[in-house]
């Protein structure tokens, strides 16, 4: 998808789809997050939420490796990580949800070692994780902070044209949370790819 035409998606929705504060089909500003066990990186190890019990601020960010939103947004997710990678209160962990083969996880770890990411690069092979967090696209990325509470919700920032953003909201709700403050801009609309959910029978 074309970011004209994700954005002409995005206008034509109808008002009591996009509201404010209720972007996200599942979870709100506030709730407590679904944890996760054993999910498959990279790294060729398993991570589980208990891993990231120290952490203050944790980032997870939904992206694949096939969107050309998740793949442009690369080296952004790359920058973030270099930006906290000292500070050992912050953790940010990237999570694949897609099944189709351009993103297994042998994929994934060929993208990983290409691209050098410093971060676990997990794969929802269950599609567990993105359903319980009500993620939609890639890439989308969620901020929760030391209670497992969600604190931020949507796009990295302000434009997914990297020439153009100025607002890094992910960034700036880290240093909110570390600050023991609220994000001033907690919520927005992820723009991007659909997540390609296997559809259950009824």
């Amino acid at each position: 998808m074309s970011r004209v035409a994700a954005l002409f998606f995005l206008v034509l929705l109808p008002l009591s789809t996009i509201t404010a504060g209720e972007f996200n089909p599942v979870i709100s500003i506030g709730d407590v997050v679904t944890p996760w066990e054993n999910l498959a990186g990279t790294d060729g190890q398993p991570h589980s939420w208990k891993d990231l019990k120290e952490k203050k601020a944790i980032v997870i960010a939904f992206t694949c490796n096939t969107c050309p939103y998740a793949v442009d947004y690369q080296g952004r997710i790359k920058q973030l990580a270099e930006k906290w990678q000292d500070d050992d209160r912050v953790a940010l962990i990237a999570v694949n949800s897609n099944l189709i083969d351009e993103d297994s996880l042998e994929a994934m770890k060929e993208r990983a070692k290409a691209e050098k990411f410093t971060f676990p690069y997990l794969k929802d092979e269950k599609q567990e994780l993105g359903k319980s967090w009500g993620a939609t696209r890639t890439p989308e990325f969620f901020v929760i902070d030391g209670q497992r509470k969600v604190v931020y919700m949507g796009a990295m920032d302000d434009d997914t044209n990297a020439m153009k953003a100025t607002v890094n909201y992910v960034s700036k709700a880290i240093e909110a949370t570390l600050a023991g403050k609220q994000p001033e801009v907690q919520e927005t609309v992820a723009i991007g790819c659909n997540i390609r959910y296997k559809r259950s029978r009824r």
